[in-house]
C-alpha cells in the first residue's frame, strides 16, 4: 500500500533529494529552511514526522539522509514535475521562465497512471526545458556530470546543456543575453580579477560574469 504524504511532506522530500544531489553529502536542517524559505524550527519538527515514516536518517549534528523508500519517492516527484513542464511549455507555450511554479503544483497530482500517458503523449523526453534529466518510470535517472561553464578555459567552446539556477529572474537574463540550451560558446578571454569572461555566442562577443557562468552546465567540444 503506498504511503499517503501531504504536499508539504512531498516538498520536503524533494528539497532534501535537491540538496543531497547537488551535495552528495547529509543535508543540514539551515540548509532545507533556506531552501523551503521556512524556520529551522519547521524543518526539525517536519524531520521528526518523516524519521517516523521511514522516509529519512537522521542524526544531530551529522545532517538528515533520505531512506530508499523516501529517495523513491523523490525521484517520483521530480519526474512528474520536469514531464509537466514539457508539457507546459512544449503544448500550451509557456517560456522556460514561467513553468517551475506551475509545475509545483501540478506535481503532486498522484495518478502514475495520468503522468506515464502523458510522458509517451510527448514522446518520452530524455530532459525538461532547463535541461534537467527526466527520470523514466523505473526511477533511473541519468544526473549532470557537474562541468560548468566556469571551468572552462580560454580558446575552449562548449555546448550549454542545462541551467543550475532555474529561477524566472536568472532565465529571463540568459533569454536576454540570447542563451539558451544548445547555445554554442567559445571562451574569448577570462579576467584574472573576478573570473568574468567574454564569450562568443552567435558571432556575437559579450561579458558575463563568475556567478552566471558557475549556474551554466556545459559540455565540451
Amino acid at each position: 500500500m503506498e504511503l499517503k504524504l501531504s504536499q508539504t511532506e512531498e516538498n520536503y522530500i524533494k528539497a532534501i533529494y535537491s540538496i543531497e544531489v547537488h551535495t552528495g553529502k547529509s543535508v543540514s536542517t539551515n540548509k532545507i529552511a533556506e531552501k523551503l524559505k521556512t524556520k529551522a524550527s519547521s524543518v526539525s519538527d517536519m524531520i521528526k514526522k518523516l524519521s517516523d515514516k521511514k522516509l529519512v536518517y537522521y542524526k544531530k549534528y551529522q545532517g538528515t539522509k533520505l531512506t530508499s523508500e523516501g529517495k523513491s519517492i523523490a525521484v517520483k516527484i521530480v519526474r512528474k514535475h520536469r514531464i509537466w513542464e514539457v508539457f507546459l511549455v512544449n503544448n500550451l507555450d509557456y517560456t522556460w521562465d514561467e513553468v517551475h511554479d506551475l509545475a509545483e503544483q501540478l506535481e503532486h497530482i498522484k495518478s502514475n497512471t495520468l503522468i506515464n500517458k502523458l510522458e509517451a503523449y510527448l514522446n518520452f523526453p530524455t530532459h525538461d526545458p532547463h535541461g534537467d534529466p527526466i527520470p523514466d518510470k523505473d526511477g533511473n535517472i541519468e544526473h549532470h556530470k557537474n562541468i560548468m561553464l566556469s571551468s572552462a578555459k580560454v580558446g575552449e567552446n562548449c555546448t550549454v546543456i542545462g541551467v543550475k539556477d532555474s529561477s524566472s529572474s536568472f532565465l529571463k537574463f540568459l533569454d536576454n543575453t540570447k542563451i539558451k540550451l544548445g547555445s554554442q560558446l567559445k571562451i574569448i578571454s577570462i579576467e584574472e580579477f573576478d573570473n568574468s569572461m567574454i564569450i562568443e555566442n552567435n558571432n556575437s562577443q559579450k561579458s558575463i560574469s563568475h556567478q552566471i557562468s558557475k549556474n551554466l552546465f556545459v559540455k565540451k567540444l
